[in-house]
Protein backbone atom coordinates (compact mmCIF):
# COMPACT_ATOMS: atom_id res chain seq x y z
CA UNK A 1 0.00 0.00 0.00
CA UNK A 2 1.18 3.86 -0.37
CA UNK A 3 3.11 5.48 2.50
CA UNK A 4 1.14 7.86 4.43
CA UNK A 5 -0.35 11.19 2.72
CA UNK A 6 0.70 14.83 2.79
CA UNK A 7 -3.45 16.69 2.70
CA UNK A 8 -3.66 18.62 0.13
CA UNK A 9 -4.78 21.97 0.08
CA UNK A 10 -8.49 21.45 1.41
CA UNK A 11 -6.58 19.08 3.91
CA UNK A 12 -9.75 16.00 3.06
CA UNK A 13 -8.06 12.02 3.30
CA UNK A 14 -10.61 9.31 2.94
CA UNK A 15 -9.89 5.70 4.38
CA UNK A 16 -11.91 3.69 2.28
CA UNK A 17 -11.69 -0.38 4.05
CA UNK A 18 -13.63 -2.40 1.64
CA UNK A 19 -12.74 -6.07 0.97
CA UNK A 20 -14.99 -6.33 -2.30
CA UNK A 21 -11.90 -4.87 -5.01
CA UNK A 22 -14.16 -3.84 -7.94
CA UNK A 23 -16.55 -1.62 -5.35
CA UNK A 24 -13.05 -0.06 -3.16
CA UNK A 25 -11.20 0.55 -6.59
CA UNK A 26 -14.62 2.29 -7.99
CA UNK A 27 -14.98 4.29 -5.14
CA UNK A 28 -11.84 5.28 -4.83
CA UNK A 29 -11.61 6.46 -8.49
CA UNK A 30 -14.45 8.39 -7.88
CA UNK A 31 -13.81 9.85 -5.09
CA UNK A 32 -10.59 10.95 -6.19
CA UNK A 33 -12.13 12.98 -9.13
CA UNK A 34 -13.84 14.68 -6.87
CA UNK A 35 -10.62 16.50 -5.20
CA UNK A 36 -10.19 13.94 -2.05
CA UNK A 37 -7.49 12.19 -1.05
CA UNK A 38 -8.26 8.13 -0.56
CA UNK A 39 -6.18 5.77 1.08
CA UNK A 40 -8.16 1.80 0.76
CA UNK A 41 -7.93 -1.13 2.63
CA UNK A 42 -9.07 -4.51 1.94
CA UNK A 43 -8.69 -6.25 4.84
CA UNK A 44 -9.74 -5.17 8.84
CA UNK A 45 -6.10 -5.55 10.23
CA UNK A 46 -4.83 -3.82 7.37
CA UNK A 47 -7.91 -0.71 7.72
CA UNK A 48 -7.10 -0.54 11.63
CA UNK A 49 -3.56 0.07 11.01
CA UNK A 50 -4.62 2.38 8.48
CA UNK A 51 -6.59 4.44 10.72
CA UNK A 52 -3.81 4.91 13.10
CA UNK A 53 -1.11 5.65 11.31
CA UNK A 54 -2.68 7.98 8.29
CA UNK A 55 -5.20 9.73 10.61
CA UNK A 56 -7.84 10.52 8.07
CA UNK A 57 -10.93 12.67 8.13
CA UNK A 58 -13.27 10.50 7.21
CA UNK A 59 -13.40 6.56 7.71
CA UNK A 60 -15.48 4.42 5.27
CA UNK A 61 -15.92 0.99 6.82
CA UNK A 62 -17.88 -2.26 5.19
CA UNK A 63 -18.88 -4.44 7.98
CA UNK A 64 -18.37 -7.91 6.48
CA UNK A 65 -14.34 -8.14 6.26
CA UNK A 66 -12.04 -10.67 6.31
CA UNK A 67 -9.56 -10.39 9.79
CA UNK A 68 -11.42 -7.89 11.95
CA UNK A 69 -14.79 -7.06 11.04
CA UNK A 70 -15.74 -3.47 10.56
CA UNK A 71 -17.33 -2.88 13.93
CA UNK A 72 -14.03 -4.40 15.66
CA UNK A 73 -12.36 -2.17 14.18
CA UNK A 74 -15.04 1.20 15.16
CA UNK A 75 -14.81 -0.13 18.42
CA UNK A 76 -10.98 -0.13 18.67
CA UNK A 77 -11.09 3.46 17.81
CA UNK A 78 -13.89 4.51 20.23
CA UNK A 79 -12.19 2.69 22.95
CA UNK A 80 -8.46 4.55 22.04
CA UNK A 81 -10.68 7.83 21.97
CA UNK A 82 -10.40 8.27 17.83
CA UNK A 83 -12.99 10.97 17.13
CA UNK A 84 -12.62 10.16 13.14
CA UNK A 85 -16.14 10.22 11.69
CA UNK A 86 -17.14 6.68 10.10
CA UNK A 87 -20.08 6.27 7.22
CA UNK A 88 -20.57 2.74 7.30
CA UNK A 89 -21.65 0.14 4.41
CA UNK A 90 -23.77 -2.92 4.71
CA UNK A 91 -25.73 -5.02 3.33
CA UNK A 92 -29.51 -4.26 3.57
CA UNK A 93 -31.15 -5.38 5.88
CA UNK A 94 -29.03 -5.76 8.41
CA UNK A 95 -30.90 -3.79 11.16
CA UNK A 96 -28.99 -5.33 14.12
CA UNK A 97 -25.72 -4.34 12.53
CA UNK A 98 -27.14 -0.69 11.86
CA UNK A 99 -27.57 -0.39 15.62
CA UNK A 100 -24.71 -2.17 17.11
CA UNK A 101 -22.93 0.18 14.56
CA UNK A 102 -24.87 3.19 15.68
CA UNK A 103 -24.25 1.93 19.44
CA UNK A 104 -20.46 1.35 18.92
CA UNK A 105 -20.37 5.40 17.71
CA UNK A 106 -20.58 5.21 13.98
CA UNK A 107 -21.74 8.58 12.46
CA UNK A 108 -23.76 7.29 9.56
CA UNK A 109 -24.89 3.96 8.17
CA UNK A 110 -25.51 3.05 4.45
CA UNK A 111 -27.25 0.35 3.02
CA UNK A 112 -25.57 -1.64 0.32
CA UNK A 113 -26.24 -1.47 -2.59
CA UNK A 114 -26.33 2.27 -2.72
CA UNK A 115 -26.20 4.99 -5.87
CA UNK A 116 -23.35 7.38 -5.95
CA UNK A 117 -24.72 10.80 -5.07
CA UNK A 118 -26.22 9.20 -2.03
CA UNK A 119 -22.65 8.47 -0.97
CA UNK A 120 -21.26 11.32 -1.93
CA UNK A 121 -23.67 13.62 -0.02
CA UNK A 122 -23.54 11.59 3.22
CA UNK A 123 -19.24 11.45 2.73
CA UNK A 124 -19.90 15.84 2.44
CA UNK A 125 -22.44 15.90 5.30
CA UNK A 126 -19.89 14.56 7.51
CA UNK A 127 -16.90 15.98 6.59
CA UNK A 128 -18.78 19.35 6.83
CA UNK A 129 -19.79 18.56 10.19
CA UNK A 130 -16.60 17.86 11.51
CA UNK A 131 -14.58 20.66 9.85
CA UNK A 132 -12.57 22.42 11.92
CA UNK A 133 -13.69 26.45 11.51
CA UNK A 134 -12.81 28.17 8.50
CA UNK A 135 -9.25 30.18 9.05
CA UNK A 136 -10.06 33.93 9.53
CA UNK A 137 -7.35 34.86 7.92
CA UNK A 138 -7.47 36.96 4.75
CA UNK A 139 -6.72 35.66 1.44
CA UNK A 140 -4.91 38.00 -0.93
CA UNK A 141 -4.49 38.70 -4.57
CA UNK A 142 -3.00 41.41 -6.56
CA UNK A 143 -6.05 44.08 -5.22
CA UNK A 144 -8.80 41.55 -4.07
CA UNK A 145 -9.32 40.42 -0.90
CA UNK A 146 -11.13 37.81 0.50
CA UNK A 147 -11.73 37.66 4.17
CA UNK A 148 -13.47 34.93 5.15
CA UNK A 149 -14.29 35.59 8.64
CA UNK A 150 -17.09 37.91 7.36
CA UNK A 151 -17.50 36.62 3.73
CA UNK A 152 -16.46 40.18 2.63
CA UNK A 153 -14.54 40.49 -0.50
CA UNK A 154 -13.13 43.81 -1.45
CA UNK A 155 -11.14 45.35 -4.36
CA UNK A 156 -8.33 48.18 -3.79
CA UNK A 157 -9.74 48.30 -0.17
CA UNK A 158 -13.84 48.94 -1.62
CA UNK A 159 -15.93 46.32 -0.55
CA UNK A 160 -17.64 44.33 -3.48
CA UNK A 161 -21.36 42.63 -2.82
CA UNK A 162 -21.46 39.12 -3.93
CA UNK A 163 -24.45 36.47 -3.91
CA UNK A 164 -23.66 33.74 -1.92
CA UNK A 165 -23.02 31.58 -4.00
CA UNK A 166 -20.66 33.90 -6.17
CA UNK A 167 -18.78 34.12 -2.72
CA UNK A 168 -18.51 30.60 -2.72
CA UNK A 169 -17.40 30.13 -5.91
CA UNK A 170 -14.92 32.41 -5.18
CA UNK A 171 -13.66 31.19 -1.61
CA UNK A 172 -13.51 27.52 -3.25
CA UNK A 173 -11.40 28.64 -6.13
CA UNK A 174 -9.46 31.38 -3.99
CA UNK A 175 -8.56 27.77 -1.64
CA UNK A 176 -7.01 25.89 -4.20
CA UNK A 177 -4.81 28.54 -6.57
CA UNK A 178 -3.79 27.23 -9.58
CA UNK A 179 -5.71 24.58 -9.28
CA UNK A 180 -8.03 23.54 -12.12
CA UNK A 181 -11.48 22.99 -11.31
CA UNK A 182 -14.25 21.07 -13.26
CA UNK A 183 -17.35 22.74 -14.18
CA UNK A 184 -19.18 19.20 -12.51
CA UNK A 185 -16.63 19.86 -9.65
CA UNK A 186 -17.42 23.42 -9.13
CA UNK A 187 -21.54 22.44 -9.49
CA UNK A 188 -21.19 19.82 -6.83
CA UNK A 189 -19.29 21.96 -3.92
CA UNK A 190 -20.80 25.12 -4.59
CA UNK A 191 -24.49 23.75 -5.35
CA UNK A 192 -24.58 20.43 -4.10
CA UNK A 193 -24.58 17.15 -6.17
CA UNK A 194 -28.38 17.50 -6.25
CA UNK A 195 -28.55 20.33 -8.05
CA UNK A 196 -30.77 20.44 -11.32
CA UNK A 197 -28.92 22.77 -13.20
CA UNK A 198 -26.10 23.17 -16.10
CA UNK A 199 -22.75 23.25 -16.17
CA UNK A 200 -23.77 27.26 -18.09
CA UNK A 201 -24.45 28.25 -14.49
CA UNK A 202 -20.67 27.86 -14.00
CA UNK A 203 -20.05 30.09 -16.80
CA UNK A 204 -22.49 32.46 -15.88
CA UNK A 205 -21.40 33.13 -12.37
CA UNK A 206 -17.64 33.42 -13.82
CA UNK A 207 -18.87 36.30 -15.53
CA UNK A 208 -20.62 37.55 -13.50
CA UNK A 209 -17.21 37.45 -11.13
CA UNK A 210 -15.04 38.80 -13.79
CA UNK A 211 -17.54 41.93 -14.20
CA UNK A 212 -17.30 42.97 -10.15
CA UNK A 213 -14.24 41.81 -9.88
CA UNK A 214 -11.36 42.21 -12.73
CA UNK A 215 -9.85 45.51 -14.08
CA UNK A 216 -10.43 43.95 -17.66
CA UNK A 217 -13.38 41.36 -17.58
CA UNK A 218 -12.44 40.34 -21.31
CA UNK A 219 -8.96 39.51 -20.22
CA UNK A 220 -9.31 38.61 -16.98
CA UNK A 221 -6.01 38.43 -14.58
CA UNK A 222 -7.29 35.93 -12.18
CA UNK A 223 -10.63 34.32 -13.06
CA UNK A 224 -9.28 31.91 -15.50
CA UNK A 225 -10.66 29.82 -17.94
CA UNK A 226 -8.80 26.08 -18.29
CA UNK A 227 -9.62 25.17 -21.79
CA UNK A 228 -11.27 21.87 -21.75
CA UNK A 229 -11.50 21.09 -18.23
CA UNK A 230 -12.77 24.38 -16.54
CA UNK A 231 -11.71 27.45 -14.56
CA UNK A 232 -8.85 28.30 -11.76
CA UNK A 233 -7.57 31.59 -9.97
CA UNK A 234 -4.29 32.57 -10.43
CA UNK A 235 -2.33 35.24 -8.23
Amino acid sequence: MTSKLVPGPEGEKILIVEDDRSLREGLALNLKASGYQVLTAGDGNEGLRRAFDDVPDLLVLDIMLPGLSGLEILAELRERQQDVPVLILSARGGTGQKVEGLRLGADDYLGKPFELPELFARVEALLRRHRKPEAAAPIRFGEIEIDPACRRVAVAGAEVPLSAKEYELLHLLARSPGRPFTREQILERVWGWDFEGTARTVDNFILALRQKLEADPANPRHLKTVRQVGYKLET
